[in-house]
């Protein structure tokens, strides 16, 4: 079988084993690392090679230009990437330095190299195929659910020389973001979200304390982050992040399409809004018509119970 380039763009997140398990349906998966990163997981979820080039200093075009060398001497069935700012980036330098086409923000790749996409805000599904050059496509994470299917990778190093067009943008100083204990937000099994019916920052606290209470990460609606209610990095959405958790719920949301196209995949949606007319709860699995001011702490003091 032709094998199928994984583009691993930092550290292994939820969304690469995405990635393993669709490229397993096109082919044999490679993995292509960037420096040192967890090559026993990359294991589990499949990889039966792993291309190791090394961390540059410079942004994103050196691992554009890695890729494409990789492309032209192993001749794969498709190359998939993270839907994500930096993988989306790297997808369109990849396209353009191989004069191929590309597709974005899939949700699925059948065999043939047909993409599924979500278009207008989740009302249209879309079926796209690359007319020119291989498969280029950049998978939405949560779009699929991950499945271990261990192998024993041969780990190859490669190298690409760079142009003085790579090194235009040189990084000079990296920040680690300081983590609390709840999960990342597009890999939470559970989110709870807060919109504008939260009312102000302050009443994020409730929010904050029944996601803490299920274990799960906290979201915002675009209503609740364009009033600062909460910090842009956790909005969800179609400009925002895309979840697809086991547990979604929906504290003060309407649940306009903007919204609905980050979360309706989500396995089962709770939602908690005064108004009985709310487009969120045609979405809902379990609605409640009530002022969340009143339902979330009777359910925190519920949850704390059967702990």
């Amino acid at each position: 079988m032709a094998e199928v380039l994984v583009v691993v763009e930092g550290s292994v997140k939820k969304v690469t084993l995405e990635l393993l398990t669709i490229a397993r349906t096109l082919g044999s998966p490679s993995a292509v690392v960037f420096g040192d990163v967890d090559q026993a997981k990359l294991a589990e979820y499949g990889a039966e090679k792993i291309y190791v080039a090394e961390a540059s200093d410079y942004l994103v075009a050196p691992k554009a230009t890695v890729v494409a060398s990789l492309v032209r001497q192993k001749q794969p069935a498709a190359v998939l990437l993270g839907s994500t700012q930096e993988g989306k980036e790297i997808a369109g330098r990849l396209a353009v330095k191989l004069d191929n086409g590309l597709l974005t923000d899939a949700v699925e790749v059948a065999a043939d190299g047909t993409a599924t996409q979500v278009a207008f805000a989740g009302s249209t599904i879309v079926k796209s195929k690359v007319t020119k050059g291989l498969p280029i496509v950049t998978i939405r994470p949560n779009s699929v659910t991950p499945e271990p299917s261990a192998a024993t990778p041969a780990v190859e190093q490669v190298t690409a020389e760079l142009s003085e067009a790579d090194k235009l943008t040189k990084v000079v100083e990296r920040v680690t973001e300081t983590k609390g204990s709840r999960p990342e937000l597009t890999e939470a099994g559970v989110v709870v979200s807060g919109g504008r019916g939260v009312g102000n920052a302050d009443n994020f606290k409730l929010v904050e304390e029944l996601a803490d209470l299920l274990g799960g990460a906290v979201g915002a609606s675009r209503a609740a982050v364009d009033s600062g209610f909460y910090p842009h990095q956790f909005q969800v959405g179609q400009t925002g992040k895309t979840v697809s958790p086991q547990l979604y719920v929906a504290l003060g949301i309407s649940g306009a399409i903007q919204h609905r196209a980050g979360m309706q995949t989500s396995k089962t949606i709770v939602a908690v809004n005064k108004d009985p007319e709310a487009p969120i709860f045609e979405l809902a699995d379990y609605g409640v018509v009530g002022d969340l001011f009143k339902v979330v702490p009777q359910a925190a003091d519920e949850i704390r119970k059967r702990k």
